[in-house]
């Protein structure tokens, strides 16, 4: 309050109209340290608006008893409170200059988090530094999510959506955006879970959520993860947050994800994860061991090649267990069964042929089951 008034004291006898540039950092000063001591600005105001009050009720007395006519008065007026005005102008500005930049901070150490956690490989105590200056609780799982184009972020905007233009019921704010150096947290997103760590700019967008088992039921996530045809890879340890986003890339590139609007795949099988890692495999074991598919119809091959993965998939293989797996009639399910055996005895005999043969129709149906109906 001293440099307050002897500043205001300058600023009268001299004239100036505005406060003056070398006291500027004092008030500065004051605006930041409220929010080191994780204050808001209201008891600075408050102090600011009495040390006005009481200087003011001083001039008055003085200025009665100099009989100082209404015109000065109403200067002196005028002065004192513009002063203060320009005072809590510079503290406020200040302050909202810290928050700024302690959110920036705070936004590079999450993009720094969410790097080394999908570039892979970070050892343990790497991994919790980082996470710790993120104040980013270490959970026990993560999983990844690979994302198609956020609407209206710059990768949507190069598949040709109309910029800015979020689906149906998408909620958009101005905030924290994808957490990279730089983006300023002024990019439109989605409201997600404060734990989510997410890059929603990138080329290749992705999050990393933790605690899936509990974060995945959040509305605000579901509804980004279906408006982008999300997959979400399976829950792993933090240290493999990598491979759980390499195979929810590799699970989206082969057109296993949902539509746009679907349902998000959040719990991709493992055994389909491992049949993507080497698809021309894949399709050597299918030459090998279903050829004699090749030889029917298409009606006649679909209905094979079910009949026999359920041959395969069932305990017994017997023609009661398949007619529950297919929900077919017993006697239909046996005239089925005596094909598979006419065109596949020798596979069904060898264990290895048997599991290779499985492999194939597993992708097979796979595949089947991501393509669109129509």
């Amino acid at each position: 309050m001293e440099a307050a008034l002897s500043e205001f004291a300058d600023r009268v006898s001299s004239a100036r109209g505005s406060l003056e540039a070398a006291r500027v950092p004092v008030y500065r000063a004051l605006g930041r340290g409220e929010l080191v001591e994780g204050r808001s600005l209201d008891a600075l105001q408050a102090a600011y608006r009495l040390g006005a009050r009481v200087a003011w009720r001083r001039y008055a007395r003085v200025a009665r008893r100099l009989a100082l006519n209404t015109e000065s008065v109403a200067l002196l007026a005028e002065a004192v409170f513009t002063h203060i005005d320009e005072i809590a102008a510079a503290s406020v500005q200040a302050y909202a200059d810290a928050q700024a930049d302690a959110a920036g901070t705070a936004d590079r150490r999450r993009h720094r988090l969410l790097t080394l956690l999908v570039t892979g490989g970070p050892d343990t105590e790497t991994l919790r530094h980082a996470a710790a200056e993120a104040d980013w609780p270490l959970p026990e799982t993560i999983a990844a999510a690979a994302l198609g184009p956020v609407p209206g972020s710059a990768a949507d905007a190069v598949t040709g959506t109309e910029p800015g233009r979020a689906p149906p019921g998408a909620e958009r704010v101005v905030g924290r955006g994808d957490q990279r150096p730089g983006a300023g947290g002024v990019l439109r997103r989605y409201r997600l879970p404060e734990p989510v760590l997410a890059d929603l700019e990138g080329a290749e967008p992705c999050l990393v959520i933790p605690s899936p088992h509990l974060l995945l039921a959040d509305p605000r996530l579901q509804r980004l993860l279906r408006d982008t045809a999300a997959v979400v890879g399976p829950a792993v340890p933090p240290a493999q947050a990598a491979d759980s986003l390499r195979w929810a890339r590799a699970l989206r590139a082969s057109g296993g994800g949902p539509a746009p609007g679907g349902a998000p795949v959040t719990d991709p099988s493992l055994a389909r994860l491992l049949l993507l890692a080497d698809p021309a495999l894949v399709r050597l074991m299918a030459s090998r061991h279903l050829r004699p598919l090749a030889s029917l119809t298409a009606k006649q091959r679909d209905r094979v090649a079910a009949t026999l993965l359920a041959c395969l998939q069932t305990p017994h293989g017997t023609a009661p267990e398949i007619a529950a797996r297919l929900g077919i009639h017993p006697q239909t399910a046996r005239q089925r069964l005596h094909q598979v055996h006419r065109l596949f005895g020798d596979l069904l005999a060898d264990p290895d042929a048997r599991f290779e043969a499985e492999a194939a129709l597993r992708a097979a149906a796979g595949r089947e089951a991501d393509r669109p109906p129509g």
